[in-house]
């Protein structure tokens, strides 16, 4: 990935006619984007051998850094857990957190926080033994169920609870190493997480042994955020993820990125800083969308990259198509 940023135009270039916020001064004055790190969810952010994540979330930190700094290298990746993401964005520790992050009222009003563009809509489930001989979510009535503390997971289950009239006995743990080796262990009947993270968990499982139960029983939209009080810096984040999915709708790949500053198209035109002063208008470079696409592809190259077909995940796209595909991922035009 690192040798993506020679490649990359108007690495140097910064536009003159707005202004850098406090945000991206601090990131230009250090030289790379501070982002999150996930300790391990397959597909969504996994450290590598050399520290380095890969995933959705890893890739959307990339194009941030592409964007601003004109190369995807320059990221520098704090772990966090899930109880340690919105103090690490408040305090300043990190200038974004994507890392399966559920956007909810409370972490967007009383946190302080502004979530982007929805990466992936995903939802909460359970999985249990297939020896268990539970087949629905409401044959749970008295089990025990591994959860991670700090995340939304906790709560919905208990309002899941409460709401269909079941018992059951959370086993909380902030580490989400630590909640899956309850649950291996027997220690809890059931696991419950974001139905995507379970099916990662589930392909490193032996084959036939496990199951995720069908119900899914949250709505969970997994949203990069930022601090509040930066316009600018929100303003970054939010239209370089809106490029990623407007390149996808446009055809605009990776690998045809340059072929395509040629395009007679205006959305392509616009898009990729050959008309307009979109980049400028944010402090950035006009060839902000064409770096970020450049490092990291579209939306679908990303999502086929981390959690597609040939990935042990296989997640269908579904509700995380476009949404003239039938999906819920919609872009504002760049005009």
């Amino acid at each position: 990935m690192a040798a993506l940023g020679t490649m990359l135009l108007g690495q140097a270039a910064v536009a003159q006619s707005v202004d850098a916020g406090p945000t991206l001064a601090s990131v230009r004055a250090k030289n790379y984007l501070a982002c999150s790190g996930n300790v391990g969810s397959a597909g969504f952010g996994v450290p590598d051998s050399r520290g380095e994540q890969q995933g959705l979330d890893p890739d959307i930190c990339r194009a941030v850094a592409a964007a601003v700094l004109g190369d995807p290298a320059k990221v520098r990746w704090t772990v966090l857990t899930s109880q340690m993401r919105i103090t690490a964005l408040q305090s300043g520790e990190v200038d974004m957190v994507a890392r399966t992050f559920t956007w909810t009222h409370a972490r967007e009003v009383a946190a302080g926080l502004q979530f982007g563009p929805t990466v992936f809509f995903d939802g909460q489930g359970f999985i249990v033994r297939k020896a268990a001989g539970v087949n629905h979510a409401s044959e749970l009535n008295g089990a025990t169920v591994c959860v991670g503390a700090g995340s939304t997971n906790e709560l919905n289950l208990a309002d899941w609870a409460r709401t269909n009239h079941i018992q059951v006995s959370p086993v909380v743990f902030e580490n989400i190493e630590d909640t899956r080796r309850a649950y291996l262990s027997g220690r809890c009947d059931s696991y419950t997480l974001d139905a995507s993270q379970l099916a990662g968990f589930l392909s490193s499982l032996p084959r036939g042994e496990h199951m995720i139960l069908p119900e899914i029983i949250s709505k969970e939209p997994l949203t990069p955020a930022v601090r509040k009080g930066d316009a600018q810096w929100y303003d970054i984040m939010r239209w370089t993820i809106y490029a990623l999915f407007n390149a996808e709708e446009l055809g605009v790949t990776q690998a045809n990125v340059d072929e395509m500053l040629t395009s007679t198209n205006p959305d392509i035109q616009r898009l990729l800083g050959v008309t307009g002063n979109f980049g400028p208008s944010m402090g950035l470079d006009s060839r902000w969308a064409y770096n970020a696409i450049k490092a990291v592809g579209n939306y679908g190259e990303i999502f086929e990259r981390h959690l597609g077909p040939n990935t042990p995940l296989a997640l269908p796209r579904g509700q995380n198509n476009l949404w003239n595909h039938g999906g819920l991922i919609y872009a504002p035009p760049i005009r």
